[in-house]
């Protein structure tokens, strides 16, 4: 545990050390607020609730989190960090965890700072905060996904641009496939191979969750994604290593 927490701690750091991620949660405070208020129609809605704020994250997250995520690892190979860093006392799933944690605690945090809205929601209404609660959760384990996605992509390439460019299809085909769900159903196609293709969208996972409705298997969903992604993170890692 102790390796884990030396990483995160010096990968967090490292994160408010240049003003990279002052500037990334500056662009990400402005996009949700203009997003919620201007395009979702917050105040026009006349509902004390928060669903405008979440449904722009999966579009929003398409782009940010591949942004963070594509220095995780391409940094370390271009400058030749990273084999400094197989050389400690640390395994490579460690290093992997403490990394993909540090990055998603920084996430964490922006999400935290759109507070402001939150208060607005429950000064002009009585909304039910339980219901906002499961939606933070759900926008946090979603940006964990794409998180973890990003961080293996990052670890097959030296190149940040070429690490987001991919991480932005990856995470852009798992949108549509919960497009791609209501599509077959518009068009005839059996219901539950419709359900089949939607279970692996992020969409439909996170609009349950947005709505308040804590289902464990949406949970797992996105739990399962990490843990999966994470793994070929380490897999990829080592693969390379052994070259």
């Amino acid at each position: 545990m102790r390796p884990i927490l030396a990483i995160f701690k010096r990968e967090l750091g490292g994160y408010f050390a240049t003003p990279v991620a002052y500037v990334f949660i500056v662009i990400f405070l402005v996009l949700t607020g203009v997003s919620t208020f201007l395009f979702g129609g917050l105040f026009e809605r006349n509902q004390a609730d928060m669903l405008p704020f979440f449904s722009v994250h999966p579009m929003l997250y398409l782009f940010l989190i591949p942004a963070i995520s594509m220095r995780l690892w391409a940094e370390e190979r271009k400058t030749g960090t990273v084999e400094l860093l197989m050389t400690l006392p640390v395994t490579t799933m460690q290093a992997v965890l403490g990394k993909f944690l540090a990055a998603w605690a920084f996430t964490g945090i922006a999400l935290a700072l759109t507070f402001p809205t939150w208060i607005t929601v429950n000064y002009l209404g009585n909304p039910d905060n339980g219901v906002i609660l499961a939606g933070y959760i759900g926008s946090l384990l979603m940006a964990g996904a794409y998180l973890a996605i990003g961080s293996a992509i990052s670890a097959l390439t030296r190149n940040q641009v070429i690490a987001f460019v991919i991480a932005v299809v990856i995470c852009g085909a798992f949108i549509l496939l919960g497009y791609l769900s209501s599509l077959l159903n518009y068009v005839g196609v059996s219901a539950e191979v419709a359900d089949i293709v939607g279970y692996f969208g992020f969409q439909n996972r996170f609009n349950a969750l947005s709505k308040g409705v804590l289902y464990v298997r949406d949970l797992l969903y996105f739990a399962s994604l990490m843990v999966c992604w994470l793994l070929a993170n380490a897999m990829i890692l080592d693969i390379k290593k052994s070259r």
